[in-house]
C-alpha cells in the first residue's frame, strides 16, 4: 500500500501510478488530474535509452523517430485546484520532439 504524503494540508498518494497522457503545457496524469510544472525541473536523470523503453516502438509510431530517453526529475508543480507540492515526475523526451507524456510519479515530502 503507497504511504501518504501531506501537502499544503491535504493528504496525497506517494505513488500515484505508470501512466501519463501529453497535453501539452498543461499534463493530466494517469489519475486524471491535470498538474503544471512550475520553474524548473532539477536533479535530472536519464532512466532507460533506445531499446532499453519498453514503450519505444508506441513512442516511434505515435511522435516519430528519434533517439528516445526516458528521464525524470523533481519539481514543483501545480494541480488542477491551485495547490502547489514537490513531485517526481518521469517523461520521454527526444531530440528534436522535446518532452511528451510528463507525469507525476509521486509526491515528495
Amino acid at each position: 500500500m503507497p504511504a501518504a504524503v501531506e501537502c499544503g494540508g491535504r493528504v496525497l498518494a506517494d505513488d500515484v501510478g505508470r501512466r501519463g497522457v501529453d497535453a501539452g503545457r498543461r499534463k493530466r496524469d494517469n489519475l486524471g488530474m491535470d498538474f503544471e510544472v512550475i520553474g524548473t525541473i532539477a536533479n535530472i536523470e536519464v532512466i532507460a535509452v533506445g531499446r532499453s523503453i519498453r514503450e519505444l516502438p508506441r513512442l516511434r509510431r505515435v511522435y516519430g523517430a528519434g533517439r528516445w530517453r526516458k528521464t525524470k526529475g523533481v519539481a514543483t508543480v501545480r494541480l488542477d485546484d491551485g495547490l502547489l507540492c514537490k513531485a517526481e515526475v518521469h517523461w520521454y523526451e527526444a531530440h528534436g520532439i522535446g518532452k511528451r507524456e510528463m507525469k507525476i510519479k509521486r509526491f515528495l515530502t
